[in-house]
């Protein structure tokens, strides 16, 4: 690679990071205001043409990305200091050496549950599960999961912040509950409407989709104690 090809790959490169500021808190607007429109958005793009897709919002990959690394750069700032993971010699967390590891441990963390629920739907959809059916709801899922992290993610931060009396702690496990509930209502209504299903019906599904999302995080972070 020549100069001027370098130059040419750091000029896209540099205008992909400096729209991220214009269309992360946008697309989180979006997600925030119409979390079900934001979804079905989600779906509907990867019908496009792949150079047409996602061009008035972040991808829901990449959102679910943005989301994490701002969520644990606001958790430095604000004193959170280092993971008790990090630098741990016990099971797989000698694995997690770094911020950046760390980062890649919540995404997984934090993928688990959008790779869960959108297996769950395509399951009960009664289609065959394979990557062209999964990509669409995954998608989706991405976009649903981006309030849930930033939100669950801000109350463990509050609540193991460095602090004196009960006022952040019970502010950040009110954040906490929050952020399942929201969850778990988006989860309900969007069943509900893919699968074109009862009220009971979509509440089950969301329900077995969670807790095993939640068990398998439960079991995940056990190794890198």
């Amino acid at each position: 690679m020549n100069f001027v090809q370098w130059l040419a790959s750091l000029d896209a490169l540099l205008y992909e990071l400096m729209d991220w500021l214009i269309f992360f808190p946008l697309t989180l607007w979006k997600i925030i205001r119409h979390p079900l429109d934001a979804m079905a958005y989600a779906e509907q793009q990867l019908l496009l043409e792949p150079e047409r897709q996602f061009r008035g919002a972040v991808s829901p990959p990449v959102m679910l990305i943005l989301t994490i690394v701002l969520v644990q750069g606001v958790g430095i700032v604000v004193g959170e200091g280092t993971s008790p993971i990090v630098g741990s010699g016990h099971g797989l967390a000698a694995l997690v050496n770094d911020d950046t590891t760390l980062l890649l441990l919540r995404l997984v963390l934090f993928g688990l549950f959008a790779l869960v629920l959108a297996t769950r739907k395509v399951h009960r959809s009664g289609v065959e599960l394979d990557r062209d059916t999964l990509k669409p709801a995954f998608y989706a899922q991405c976009y649903a999961i981006a309030p849930f992290a930033m939100l669950a993610s801000g109350g463990l931060t509050i609540i193991t912040a460095p602090a004196e009396g009960v006022v952040l702690p019970i502010l950040g496990t009110a954040a906490f509950l929050t952020a399942f509930l929201y969850y778990g209502v988006l989860q309900v209504r969007w069943f509900s409407r893919e699968l074109r299903q009862s009220f009971l019906r979509s509440l089950a599904d969301a329900a077995i989709g969670m807790m095993v999302s939640i068990a398998l995080t439960i079991g995940l972070g056990l190794l890198f104690r």
